[in-house]
């Protein structure tokens, strides 16, 4: 087990360059498997959950090769064997198997889902849509079997809530289908259209992606190309808010700045000084912040993704504020950690409720789950004295070398061994 010791208060000046999508690319491999041929992701990100994902599709019998953030994806001689669970329970991504099993192989066997806890995540929809595709489901003791008994055939499916995965994975079963599917009232978000970028590539046919209706006419077959992720825009988020915190000058790249633009909108309200390039975010000595309230939505309003990375700068802004998170409700486990450093923040029913500005110091503090971590980070940065996290198997899920990136902009931080842990 590793932990995290960070010495808080020091100034930031630098670059800091953003990586792939990890939220494109835990479904942009399971959508590589239904080519016929080799895949090349460019831009992967170098994070725990490609690995989980990588041996999965060891498992499948996909040759794999990933190095310098290039990943090479050849399902020539997949075979389909029911998944094992112990791998799937790690990694809540691992459900676009599902869809992705059920197209290239008509059935499919998966254990339920794991991944940061952040209360209920249904996968009814997910299951509505395969059943309204053609498919046989049966679901016991957590683990579910896919099957089509006659070949899955287009047909038209309402989402009853917005949920990027329910959408993916109704697409990547859908491709595949006979004739025409269309999804309503679909997730918009940009990793969404990454995938869909890819599949068409591959020889899909899929219209309106990024829109509330998407379109796809089912192909036979599907064929390897290269494809190049998008930049992460939670990872852009999270290293724009520490600098807006602690930075004096520092310039992230590899930003595209329109899939965050509700969240640097929140930042003009609290008076952060930026500059918008185009592919770049400069970020300047930002004092005497405002508090401002903010409420997630589903893309493209605020991400539920960067709210625990905005909630420590808003111990630095004057005021009181809220933070009301549609999304995941539950997502308060940072709450009390923060606290513990010093912060003034109650969690009020679904509200959560700060009054600013605080003067955090550093302590022992436990990262609960990958985006709390990112927060923790941040509020280590900002403390005086010295910050201890561990959890921090739940940071590498998501960012990767973010040690090397912080301490190359001038943060005092270490990731070191946790020998308390194995007494």
């Amino acid at each position: 087990m590793k932990k995290l010791v960070i010495q808080g208060g020091k100034p930031l000046t630098g670059e800091i360059n953003i990586n792939g999508a990890k939220n494109s690319t835990v479904a942009l491999i399971p959508a590589a498997i239904l080519a016929d041929s080799k895949v090349v992701l460019e831009g992967v990100p170098d994070i725990q959950d490609v690995y989980s994902l990588l041996e999965i599709l060891n498992e499948f019998h996909v040759e794999t090769h990933f190095e310098n953030n290039i990943l090479e994806i050849d399902p020539t001689h997949m075979q389909s064997i029911p998944m094992p669970t112990g791998k799937i329970q790690s990694l809540r991504a691992s459900y676009y198997f599902m869809g992705a099993t059920l197209s290239k192989f008509g059935e499919g066997v998966i254990g339920l889902p794991g991944g940061c806890f952040l209360g209920p995540r249904p996968i009814d929809q997910h299951i509505k849509a395969f059943r309204s595709l053609g498919a046989t489901i049966e679901d016991e003791y957590g683990v579910i079997t896919l099957t089509t008994p006659d070949g899955l055939k287009g047909s038209r499916i309402y989402m009853d809530v917005v949920s990027v995965g329910a959408t993916i994975n109704t697409i990547l079963a859908s491709v595949r289908a006979e004739g025409k599917t269309i999804i309503e009232n679909a997730a918009r978000e940009p990793e969404i259209i990454d995938v869909v970028t890819l599949l068409n590539k591959m020889g899909a046919k899929i219209r309106g992606a990024g829109t509330s209706v998407i379109r796809i006419e089912g192909v036979d077959q599907l064929h390897g190309v290269t494809h190049t992720i998008i930049p992460d825009r939670i990872e852009a988020g999270t290293y724009i808010s520490a600098a807006v915190a602690m930075g004096q000058e520092v310039k992230i790249n590899n930003v595209i700045f329109e899939h965050i633009e509700s969240f640097i909108a929140k930042l003009d309200e609290m008076g952060a000084k930026m500059e918008i390039g185009e592919d770049s975010i400069l970020v300047h000595q930002s004092d005497n912040l405002k508090m401002v309230s903010l409420k997630t939505q589903p893309y493209p309003g605020f991400a539920t993704d960067l709210q625990q990375p905005i909630t420590p700068l808003l111990m630095k802004a004057n005021g009181k504020g809220t933070i009301t998170d549609t999304i995941y409700p539950q997502r308060v486990k940072h709450i009390p950690e923060l606290n513990r450093m010093g912060a003034n923040i109650k969690v009020d029913g679904d509200i959560i409720r700060i009054e600013g500005p605080a003067q955090l110091t550093g302590a022992p503090v436990r990262a609960s789950d990958l985006r709390a971590g990112a927060c923790l980070v941040i509020a280590g940065l900002m403390a005086e004295g010295e910050t201890v996290i561990t959890g921090v198997e739940n940071i590498l899920r998501g960012y990767s070398n973010i040690v090397e990136k912080l301490r190359a902009v001038g943060a005092e931080i270490e990731m070191v061994e946790d020998d308390e842990s194995e007494e």
